[in-house]
């Protein structure tokens, strides 16, 4: 049974996670060795949640009820429980290295699902103990309102865990799918060229970012690619396409875009930081 759950990296999808996880009556525990990155993420926690209520989308009173069940903790010795959800760097020897510290402390039966968005879930398991009982759960951007889960598993993931996860998905409201380990599994593999495209749009001068996005939108997608990529952060974005193509023998068709790579190289990283393709 299911009681507690442990978040770690306290980032914008980290605390996101972490207040789905709470929203749906789990104990959470967000774990984050920077204190001034805890303190940021339960304070994105508490802004949702009262925009949320101030919607009419959440009765006031949750607020507080939510936020009781969140726990910020920056020792990783506290994070003991029956899932572990980690939404650190995209680096497979940082992931690996986390797990197999909290392997040490708690169950041996605890699930490790990782919350990657292109990394081979395979490889991460392969240098965790008892490899069976790791698994994707890749939440999408932003965790507390898009509704899908994509549940991965890898080689060894056995049918125990992907099922564990795909009901915990769905108690937490979401709506999971399951896939098998493949490079950008299914959304970001078939979301590259919604990027990619309309990049060689932009740069063929063929159109400006603004008329993309416009059109886009106008054609039933809720936000336009550049839109979406200073979303999601160019440097996270570039990163999985970087991903890609080197998981394809850099096939042409995902070759990364110079102005996001341009982007990224002066800083400009999207909403976070005030400037992308969009000045906010």
């Amino acid at each position: 049974m299911i009681e507690t759950i442990a978040v770690c990296g306290a980032g914008t999808m980290g605390a996101g996670i972490a207040q789905v996880s709470a929203a749906a009556g789990y104990y959470t525990l967000l774990f984050d060795a920077r204190r001034e990155a805890l303190d940021k993420g339960m304070a994105q926690i508490k802004k949702n949640l009262d925009t949320a209520a101030a919607k009419g989308k959440l009765e006031p009173g949750r607020v507080s009820e939510i936020l009781s069940r969140v726990r910020p903790v920056n020792d990783a010795q506290d994070c003991i429980a029956e899932v572990v959800i980690e939404a650190i760097v995209e680096s497979i020897p940082a992931k690996i290295a986390l797990f197999n510290q909290l392997a040490e402390i708690n169950h041996s039966d605890t699930i490790f699902a990782t919350n990657t968005s292109s990394l081979s879930v395979s490889e991460i398991a392969k240098g965790i103990v008892n490899p069976a009982r790791v698994a994707g759960m890749h939440f999408f951007n932003p965790a507390h309102l898009m509704q899908l889960v994509e549940i991965v598993s890898g080689q060894a993931t056995n049918d125990a865990t992907a099922n564990a996860l795909f009901e915990l998905a769905r108690e937490m409201g979401k709506t999971p799918v399951r896939a098998k380990d493949a490079p950008g599994f299914i959304v970001n593999r078939v979301a590259r060229h919604y990027y990619l495209e309309a990049m060689q749009i932009a740069e063929e001068n063929v159109a400006g970012i603004q008329t993309i996005d416009r059109l886009l939108e106008s054609a039933g997608f809720r936000m336009g690619p550049f839109a979406l990529m200073d979303l999601i952060g160019n440097d996270v974005n570039y990163a999985v396409t970087r991903s890609l193509y080197e998981a394809f023998d850099k096939a042409p068709r995902f070759k990364p875009g110079q102005m996001q790579a341009d982007k990224v190289a002066k800083g400009e990283l999207g909403r976070k930081t005030g400037k992308g393709f969009y000045d906010y």
